[in-house]
């Protein structure tokens, strides 16, 4: 089984009780996949359920820890997969090294409890889709690159992810991935989640920050695949991103917050 494990954007706020009905809901999505998960010997079909340790909002110092669902199906005879971390995929390039198509996940916000001293003071931010397309180059079985763009679906936000992906030796029977990964926003995505309006600036007592389009996050994570038994396993993660340019220079980041952004994550793996 290849490592995929449980990665939520840095960027966005945790999950909320909205957020809490996310696993059944992927979880029936993902049942009727899998008789045909067991036509093809390459098919995946996985589910889970974990807990996940994240920033409170997108640039907080305080973190929460939520539960979270796990799911990775890939039917690459359909050029279809969907997974927690890489999100609703579809390929319409399918090279022997080169991959790309649709491409669709889902942004998450900040809720009222996210942001303990600043609520009331900062708006919420309700969750979004995004939608857009990928494009991914296969160097070899253990090493990737790639991009995604994609915008909100209803909303003005933009974002830009660039990648490179590379799976270490396994070590005993455990599994392994490295991730680097830089994000990019456009000014409208920049002032939902750092930009301070007016009216938010007076009760925060800060200068009012309209950031522009830039560059927002660099990240590295770590992954790692325990098998228990034929059918389970345990998934961990660990990811430490930078905010990066006017979302590092926010007020919200540099009073209420920091530029250092922790995730961690451990689940329970079934695979079928």
């Amino acid at each position: 089984m290849a490592v995929k494990l449980i990665r939520l954007p840095i960027a966005t706020a945790p999950m909320s009780v909205a957020r809490s009905r996310l696993l059944p809901a992927l979880l029936c999505l993902a049942l009727p996949f899998g008789a045909m998960a067991d036509s093809a010997d390459t098919s995946t079909l996985a589910i889970g359920a974990g807990v996940q340790r994240m920033p409170s909002w997108a640039g907080a110092r305080t973190h929460r820890s939520d539960p979270i669902p796990f799911v990775d199906i890939e039917l690459p005879q359909y050029g279809f997969s969907l997974s927690t971390e890489d999100g609703l995929q579809y390929d319409l390039i399918r090279g022997t090294h080169l991959h790309g198509g649709l491409y669709g996940d889902y942004q998450w916000g900040r809720d009222h409890d996210d942001l303990g001293r600043l609520a009331g003071k900062i708006p919420t931010l309700a969750p979004r889709a995004t939608g857009g397309g990928y494009l991914e180059w296969d160097f070899s079985k253990q090493l990737d690159a790639g991009m995604r763009l994609s915008h909100d679906i209803n909303g003005a936000g933009a974002y830009l992810e660039l990648y490179a992906e590379w799976d270490p030796p396994k070590i005993g029977l455990v599994e392994q991935s490295l991730q680097l990964r830089w994000q990019a926003m456009n000014g409208g995505a920049m002032q939902r989640f750092f930009g301070i309006t007016p009216v938010s600036a007076q009760a925060l007592g800060v200068p009012v920050w309209q950031p522009d389009t830039g560059g927002e996050l660099a990240a590295l994570e770590y992954d790692l695949f325990l098998p228990t038994s034929q059918h389970t396993g345990l998934a961990a993660s660990l990811a430490y991103g930078c905010l990066l340019g006017d979302a590092a220079a926010s007020p919200l980041v540099r009073q209420y917050g920091s530029r250092s952004q922790f995730t961690e994550s451990l689940s329970f793996v079934y695979h079928f």
